[in-house]
């Protein structure tokens, strides 16, 4: 993380020089205290915002396909009315997946996963979450319109918790790449389809079955980032070699544990033990 870019998001700005010269990083930063800040001169305005968390983060950015051109042929109201069932719609799908719906932009939904409640299979919710999302808006009509949602999905770590803004403009930010990610992927995505990002493919494992798009420019990002599409779950039978099988070796020179193991198993399956 960028410590000058992160105070500057928080207009904070002129503690940049103060924040270089203490030496203080982004692994320092997350280490102080309410004390450590009143020691290097920062003033209160800071310290409310110093919940900050460093975490891992499953993003997901959803987009309605088709907008610009929807507000120009519809009627302001009934545009809106397109636009505000098309928000419940998402938001009902993310919710009920325990995500966060973290902002709407206009056609935009962006949603994290992970935050402020975080569960072991955050990447997996969100990926049930975009399927569900492109598959509830397929065929679905709205005031005669046919909407259709596309989504991108990326796995981080960021820096998630400061309040920046005012009033109802306030808003929890999330600095790091894995937003802008999302973000790009989505812009990247087919009408109807979800891409997500090479941290969230590993930690779906097989669960799901994917289109390989290859390694894809990313606007923003210098080098060209793997993508796929998800197409559906995978009939695996077992959900522990779906996520962990692929990382799993034979074991090597381990007979005699094996064949341990193995007569242990008998007399459990006999009722002793």
């Amino acid at each position: 993380m960028d410590v000058a870019a992160w105070l500057r998001g928080l207009g904070l700005e002129r503690y940049a020089v103060t924040f270089r010269d203490n030496d203080v990083d982004a692994e320092v930063l997350l280490q102080l205290t309410a004390d450590d800040l009143i020691g290097l001169g920062v003033t209160s305005d800071i310290l409310v915002r110093a919940d900050a968390e460093r975490r891992q983060l499953t993003v997901m950015f959803c987009d309605l396909v088709g907008s610009t051109e929807l507000s120009s042929r519809l009627d302001p109201e009934d545009y809106r009315e397109v636009i505000a069932a098309y928000h419940r719609a998402v938001s009902k799908t993310v919710t009920a997946l325990d995500g966060f719906v973290a902002k709407y932009m206009g056609d935009g939904v962006l949603a994290y996963f992970g935050y402020p409640g975080a569960h072991e299979d955050d990447a997996e919710r969100a990926f049930r979450a975009g399927l569900d999302i492109v598959n509830a808006f397929a065929g679905l009509d709205i005031k005669s319109v046919e909407l259709r949602a596309r989504v991108g999905i990326a796995t981080g770590v960021v820096v998630v918790g400061d309040l920046i803004g005012e009033g109802s403009a306030q808003e929890q930010s999330v600095v790091g790449e894995t937003p802008n990610l999302a973000a790009r992927l989505q812009a990247l995505a087919e009408p109807d389809t979800v891409v997500i990002a090479a941290a969230t493919r590993r930690l779906v494992g097989d669960l799901f079955e994917y289109r390989d798009l290859g390694s894809v420019e990313v606007k923003g990002i210098a080098a060209p980032v793997p993508a796929w599409q998800a197409l559906r779950p995978s009939a695996v039978a077992s959900r522990f070699e779906a996520l962990r099988g692929a990382a799993l070796t034979q074991l090597v020179g381990r007979e005699e544990e094996i064949d341990l193991l193995l007569r242990r198993w008998a007399r459990a399956q006999a009722g002793d033990g």
